[in-house]
């Protein structure tokens, strides 16, 4: 009965926001008209729905995209003139055709074809090559056995998860991938669920991101910010970027105390009888079985460095480094897509080399191990394509102009601002599912505002608190809300490199994302008032603490 009044909700909500959005601005045939209103957020709030309610992914975001299609073509057909000239079926086929071209031509073949997403599939794929390598060569059975003898805890495995993405602070892609790939065989052999290690690979990919001065997520940040050192307001954003450190901070809890709550406690307690996916659509093929028993833990561990390394000298290269700038300046004007796919394709070719020289894998078994790693990762292809195109219909539909009047209608209560922005970002990125197009709509409106602030920055050096509090209320929000996500690159990622099922691992992470979001929105509450970060982070941290306490001795005794 509790499914069906779950799945009635979500179903209830979808109807609701329809509802809401005609009352606004019904659909009309006025070109570019009704853009920027509710309807632009109408998509993702039916394939996030539609995915909570059924647990089935594709089919959820391709009804998404459909909407999109449907609603741009409405918006900008002229109806009435193809009435007039071929009557209801001409009119009919006019707008089906121009919602077929918006799906299909501008939205998957686009999507598909640009080549930042192109990097970035390339890059999936080639890191999928490189794994089912390592896991034919038994570089993973290795290292599985030896962290076994000396991780003898279940949360010592889920710190030494937490560890190496805390490690991995270079970009989210590679930290969940390469996260995920690593700690699998540990966190398997100490009955963590799948779901649990996707919460704590996705927990320390984005939060980590975006407090690490030198990622491609910083260099994203500074550049938005015009007539201001970019590096040095990031740098500052750190302290009062409340959702990314206490995110840190509970999973360190959740870690050390093996307390779970919500649908993780579920999950958790099948792990412990032996079932780590607990629903059966399982989506992921398991690892294969290692075929040389003579691989060691330096098989895992030398073409994970190999991997790193060149990563990192790829994105370099793209920022320039070799042609003269600073480390700093190199990863600020970066390609992390080109990079990454520059980088894994070196770091392929070395380790084909060091598996060969090892002895460990003949050539043709390193042949045979590239279509078995492509194949591991076409659930997360065939995913991100479609997430890529939902953005692309609320990009069509103009979401930014919506957002944009929203915040713009807030500015005269600048006490609230702070705590407003936040609730705007968590909401924006996650219907839209993407953080930095969040961040990029809303820290020039927080620019704007504060405009005659920022004009004495170049005389004085010195950034006003209450603009760093704010985009980093911006920042947070965005990363919350990308957290949370079901059509987030980096949700997709974690679920990806934790072989997890997708729906699985967002309904899971939900309850403790939520907790996070709910201590850190009022520590932006309080951060209007009382502008000092000691008293703001301070407070922020006790409460948090307090919550987790107060649930821990509540739901710790229906355990």
């Amino acid at each position: 009965m509790k499914k069906y009044l779950k799945n009635v909700i979500f179903l209830l909500v979808i109807v609701g926001y329809g509802i809401c959005c005609f009352i606004q601005a019904p659909i009309t045939n006025a070109e570019g008209e009704d853009f920027g209103t509710m309807w632009s957020l109408f998509p993702p709030i039916v394939a996030i729905a539609l995915a909570l309610a059924t647990k089935e992914v594709y089919s959820s975001l391709f009804i998404g995209i459909l909407s999109g299609g449907a609603i741009y073509a409405l918006s900008v057909v002229d109806i009435h003139h193809f009435l007039d000239a071929g009557g209801p079926l001409y009119a009919f086929g006019a707008t089906f055709s121009k919602m077929f071209d918006t799906v299909v031509k501008d939205g998957v073949i686009a999507n598909v074809a640009d080549p930042y997403n192109v990097g970035i599939i390339l890059f999936l794929v080639v890191l999928g090559m490189i794994v089912a390598m390592i896991n034919k060569a038994g570089g993973s059975r290795a290292y599985g056995e030896w962290a076994v003898k000396r991780i003898k805890t279940k949360g010592g495995a889920s710190l030494a998860t937490f560890a190496l993405g805390v490690l991995i602070f270079v970009d989210d892609y590679f930290n969940c991938l390469t996260v995920g790939s690593v700690m699998r065989p540990v966190t398997d052999k100490h009955k963590i669920s799948r779901s649990k290690l996707a919460y704590l690979i996705d927990a320390t990919a984005a939060p980590v991101c975006i407090i690490a001065p030198i990622s491609s997520w910083a260099a994203a940040v500074s550049g938005t910010v015009k007539g201001v050192n970019g590096i040095q307001l990031f740098i500052a954003t750190i302290p009062f970027n409340l959702y990314a450190l206490l995110t840190l901070i509970m999973v360190v809890f959740i870690s050390k105390s093996n307390f779970d709550y919500g649908p993780m406690r579920l999950h958790e307690a099948n792990a412990q009888k032996g079932d780590l996916f607990t629903t059966k659509n399982t989506v992921y093929q398991p690892d294969e079985e290692p075929e040389h028993s003579k691989g060691k833990v330096i098989d895992l561990i030398i073409p994970v460095v190999i991997l790193i390394v060149f990563c990192v000298l790829g994105m370099l290269y793209t920022g320039g480094l070799f042609e003269g700038a600073s480390i700093i300046d190199a990863f600020a004007n970066c390609d992390a897509s080109y990079g990454l796919s520059l980088g894994s394709i070196g770091a392929l070719i070395v380790n084909i080399i060091y598996f060969v020289c090892r002895r460990l894998l003949k050539f043709m078994e390193c042949m045979t191990a590239i279509p078995a790693g492509f194949k591991q990762m076409v659930p997360a292809i065939l995913i991100l394509v479609f997430a890529w195109t939902l953005k692309s219909m609320t990009g069509n539909l103009n979401a930014s102009i919506f957002v944009a009047g929203l915040v713009e209608s807030a500015q005269a209560v600048q006490i609230l601002l702070p705590l407003l922005l936040f609730v705007v970002a968590v909401g924006l990125s996650f219907a839209t599912g993407t953080s930095w197009g969040t961040f990029g709509i809303l820290i020039p409106i927080v620019t704007g505002v504060f405009e005659k602030d920022l004009a004495s920055v170049a005389a004085t050096g010195t950034i006003p608190t209450m603009v760093i509090i704010c985009i980093s209320a911006c920042l947070a929000g965005a990363v919350c809300g990308d957290h949370c996500s079901p059509i987030s690159d980096t949700t997709i990622m974690a679920s990806t490199g934790a072989q997890c099922d997708h729906v699985n691992h967002v309904s899971t992470q939900l309850p403790y994302a939520m907790t996070v979001a709910g201590v850190a929105a009022v520590g932006y509450l309080i951060s209007g008032f009382v502008q000092n970060v000691f008293v703001v982070l301070g407070v922020s941290i006790v409460l948090l603490l307090a919550v987790l306490f107060i649930l821990k001795a509540v739901l710790g005794k229906k355990a």
